[in-house]
């Protein structure tokens, strides 16, 4: 991308991103690569049974703490019923997909904002495979984790599926799951 064709994408909100404040993340990091360094964090507390509660709020981003958040997020995880949970929210694994997911939508549309491609919509199943017999301690053979993912993204646009798909592979979700297990990931352009 060219420094014209930036500054003439600067000031504009492409996929409901200001494309000049995520310009702004990108100077205050060229200017000093100490502000490259974010940390998210969160607390959490078990509650009873499967059911445990995060509080997230604080973080520290572009060399600094940031107080902008006014209230924590309370997020909670719980387990189905089939596994003697109450089912009051989903379970971890079912977070990890949601991260995932979210992930890839969200870096999708940032980096098709900045390079001025618009994004009508986008929607995605996933599905993670996982043989339990490693979490329950009954096969060493078994890994405790998903065996498996995939992902179906679909995105309205008029741009290729190959650039669409190269600009969600800068997710950093993907980036720790595909690290660890095989994810199959089809995008479609519709």
């Amino acid at each position: 991308m060219t420094a014209q064709h930036i500054a003439q994408v600067e000031e504009q909100t492409i996929n409901g991103v200001t494309v000049s404040t995520v310009m702004g993340i990108v100077d205050a990091i060229e200017e000093n690569s100490n502000n490259a360094h974010f940390q998210f964090r969160l607390n959490n507390r078990w509650v009873d049974g499967g059911l445990n509660r995060s509080r997230i709020k604080e973080y520290f981003a572009l060399g600094q703490e940031d107080h902008t958040r006014s209230e924590p997020f309370i997020v909670d995880a719980d387990e189905p019923a089939v596994n003697s949970g109450g089912d009051s929210s989903p379970n971890p694994m079912e977070y990890v997909l949601h991260s995932l997911a979210s992930c890839l939508t969200s870096t999708l549309v940032y980096h098709a904002a900045v390079q001025g491609i618009e994004i009508e919509s986008v929607e995605s199943s996933l599905e993670g495979d996982l043989d339990v017999r490693g979490m329950l301690g009954l096969s060493e053979k078994s890994r405790k984790a998903y065996n498996a993912v995939r992902v179906r993204m679909q995105v309205k646009s008029t741009t290729d599926a190959d650039t669409l798909k190269e600009l969600a592979m800068f997710s950093p979700v993907y980036d720790i799951i595909s690290s660890a297990l095989p994810v199959q990931f089809d995008l479609i352009r519709v």
